[in-house]
């Protein structure tokens, strides 16, 4: 039990560190309206992306399976969602800063936990049952350091 905790210890750690990781390269991309890639999205794109989904699916899945009994979730189309919400011409730092916010309040939430809430299950409509707490952490984790890579390749 005790390499459990600490490997939960650590993945609250590398969450915290990956959000801010992540607004520090963003921030530091020259022009964060040049495409990444040829004919891919931009790092403001990347930026709010990775923010919406964070508090969209990550950290409401999150937050939703400590408080419920086996939630339901349903599937996330992250291109579709970008196609009817991003905004270009919302600040690149208020975003990032956002993305801070919520993985902080979160972490917090995440340390004060016992080790059994870290167990509890939820399902999603197309990857099953038996999804735990700790799943969608880091799931989370992986998903922002995922775009922290990308962002990285702007520079």
């Amino acid at each position: 039990m005790k390499e459990l905790n600490e490997y939960r210890e650590k993945l609250i750690n590398r969450l915290s560190d990956a959000a801010n990781g992540f607004r520090e390269a963003c921030l530091a991309v020259k022009d964060p309206y040049a495409p990444i890639e040829p004919g891919g999205w931009n790092t403001h794109q990347v930026a709010a992306h990775t923010r919406d989904t964070d508090k969209l699916v990550y950290g409401w899945r999150t937050l939703r399976t400590l408080a419920e009994e086996n939630p339901e979730f349903p599937n996330f189309d992250g291109d579709a969602y970008m196609a009817g919400h991003y905004d270009p011409n919302e600040s690149l730092r208020e975003m990032l800063d956002g993305l801070v916010e919520n993985i902080a309040s979160l972490t917090e939430t995440l340390r004060g936990l016992p080790s059994k809430a870290w167990m509890r299950v939820s399902r999603h409509e197309m990857q099953g049952d038996g999804l735990t707490l700790q799943t969608w952490v880091e799931r989370g984790l992986g998903h922002i350091e995922e775009h922290l890579e990308t962002v990285k390749k702007a520079k």
